[in-house]
């Protein structure tokens, strides 16, 4: 599976941006997905995530601001951030739970990553 995420960019504190990540070479179907973020000599922190069930999960550095969601029949995903803060500011990454019939889930799945800017 092959992850591309765009929508980062540059915005101002308080603004929004959502940011998409479409999967391809799906064989049969991706069920949960995940957004996690980096910066500069940072290790990647997990931000959120999507269960196949539906159930989401975030971070509390994100809580009540940034909303994740899911496209199945696009394959995609999606992470709506909203009330930016200069806190935010990293390369976002995209991971996807690849399922396969009769075989464990595969979630080693990653973007090439977007950066999100946020000037205070």
């Amino acid at each position: 599976v092959q992850l591309v995420e765009s929508g980062g960019g540059l915005v101002q504190a308080g603004g929004s941006l959502r940011l998409s990540c479409v999967a391809s070479g799906v064989t049969f179907r991706i069920g949960g997905w995940g957004w996690y973020r980096q910066t500069p000599g940072k290790q990647r922190e997990w931000v959120a995530s999507i269960a196949d069930g539906g159930a989401t999960n975030y971070a509390d550095s994100v809580k009540g601001r940034f909303s994740i969601s899911r496209d199945n029949a696009k394959n995609t995903g999606y992470l709506q951030m909203n009330r930016l803060k200069a806190e935010d500011t990293a390369v976002y990454y995209c991971n996807a739970g690849h399922i396969r019939p009769g075989r464990p889930v595969d979630y080693d799945n990653w973007g090439q990553g977007t950066q999100v800017t946020v000037s205070s």
